[in-house]
């Protein structure tokens, strides 16, 4: 009994010291960055600064591998899919872990079942831009058009559940107006059709539309958040601008597959946060108008969570369905 208890110590302290040599060693090959959204968008764009100093940091290269579609949810379910051990994580954020419970029948995964959060990293406002040639300059003469003609107004955004999606849902319910809801698979895409034409609004991350609307290509109306951004000063917020208590913010951060080692996880975050606060991604999300925001794990799901409780809200009220 005694030989057969000291057998199962040794062993026990051999899968711990194998295990200490491992995550030692960790990481030894490319990291794989899935990214659920087209290149162009501000999740690639986002996540291609933060990734770069990732690589410098880890000393092997984060491979951005865009799987857009489904609500987010085909590269996440890749995500799903794989291994526990650091070398696949994905972009998470408030389309895949919140508004696509509320929104989708069948998401096809469980946050707390199948899926790590790491760490937050970036907080995003939605600026609402329109077609030049729309004849409204502010956001009361854009409430004013949309009453006086119903039905003529249409709205791209990049994917059913994303904040450019209900964005402007919340909008509608908040004016009582109509205006036609036009999904793209890429930001990219709907800001194309919006610049010639085809539709005539979008309420668009800041590090998309900010270069179109400082541009002159685009012409923007209103800010999402509750403060004016530093990066855009003059756009007035949409909550100043005639729509009283409207906030919208994006969000987004690491994750990874479910069953992730503590320690792991652990070195992720600790990563995460020192490339966030590097000067060379502050200034790179500056830029974008984008804010670093990162947090504990514990953090991340509590505002998954909560933000979860919010959009369900948000979609119950203003009636907003997949396209």
């Amino acid at each position: 009994m005694r030989r057969q208890s000291l057998l199962a110590s040794i062993f026990f302290v051999a899968i711990a010291i194998f295990s200490s040599a491992s995550f030692a060693a960790y990481p030894n090959k490319p990291i794989r960055l899935i990214v659920p959204s087209a290149p162009g968008g501000a999740p690639d764009v986002l996540m291609r600064a933060l990734a770069t100093q990732l690589s410098l940091q880890m000393g092997v290269p984060f491979i951005i591998d865009n799987k857009p579609g489904g609500s987010y949810t085909i590269g996440t379910m890749d995500l799903v899919r794989s291994a526990p051990d650091g070398y696949t994580l994905a972009y998470g954020n408030v389309v895949s872990l919140a508004t696509n419970r509320s929104l989708l029948p069948n998401v096809g995964y469980d946050i707390d079942k199948d899926l790590t959060l790491i760490s937050n990293a970036v907080r995003v406002v939605n600026l609402m831009i329109v077609n030049n040639n729309l004849p409204v300059k502010t956001v009361q003469e854009l409430i004013t058009y949309a009453h006086k003609n119903p039905g003529k107004l249409a709205f791209a955004s990049d994917g059913n559940g994303t904040t450019s999606h209900l964005g402007v849902e919340l909008f509608k319910s908040m004016t009582k107006t109509y205006i036609l809801h036009v999904p793209y698979r890429a930001a990219t895409a709907g800001l194309t059709d919006l610049m010639g034409g085809a539709v005539q609004l979008m309420m668009i991350n800041s590090p998309v539309a900010g270069p179109h609307a400082q541009g002159g290509r685009v012409r923007a109306l209103g800010i999402s958040g509750t403060q004016r951004s530093s990066t855009y000063p003059d756009i007035p917020t949409i909550a100043e601008a005639g729509v009283p208590g409207f906030e919208v913010i994006a969000w987004g951060g690491l994750i990874g597959p479910a069953n992730m080692p503590k320690e792991l996880v652990t070195r992720l975050n600790t990563e995460i946060r020192t490339a966030l606060a590097s000067p060379a991604v502050k200034e790179r999300f500056r830029q974008l108008g984008a804010e670093t925001e990162p947090s504990t794990p514990e953090e991340f799901r509590e505002l998954a969570r909560s933000e979860t409780e919010k959009w369900a809200r948000v979609i119950k009220f203003s009636g907003a369905k997949v396209d």
